[in-house]
């Protein structure tokens, strides 16, 4: 996400750590970002792993499956939706040719 400005500097607490990063995405988004990421840490933890790196590590992981997921989702359903349409267009072709081949 970018709101096409120039690069600031933003500050993120994760994880009891400050992090100090330039972006030129909004700050409410990038806190957002931070936030969704320290809960999904904070799940892992309450579920039996200590070491919060390694729970940063997991989380990491899960989401980026999650996106990986969704992008092959969208190219399927792309592709179902192009399908469909050519479909359609056949099937209206019979149903009323175009004009060049009436």
């Amino acid at each position: 996400m970018s709101a096409g400005g120039e690069p600031r500097r933003i500050e993120l607490n994760l994880l009891g750590q400050t992090l100090t990063i330039r972006s030129e995405a909004p700050a409410d988004y990038l806190r957002s970002l931070a936030k969704y990421l320290e809960e999904r840490v904070t799940t892992l933890k309450r579920s039996g792993v200590k070491d919060p790196m390694t729970a940063l590590a997991l989380a990491a992981l899960d989401i980026t499956d999650e996106l990986f997921r969704a992008r092959e989702d969208k190219t399927r359903d792309e592709g179902d939706v192009g399908a469909r349409l050519g479909a359609l267009v056949a099937l209206l072709e019979k149903v009323a040719p175009p004009e060049s081949e009436r």
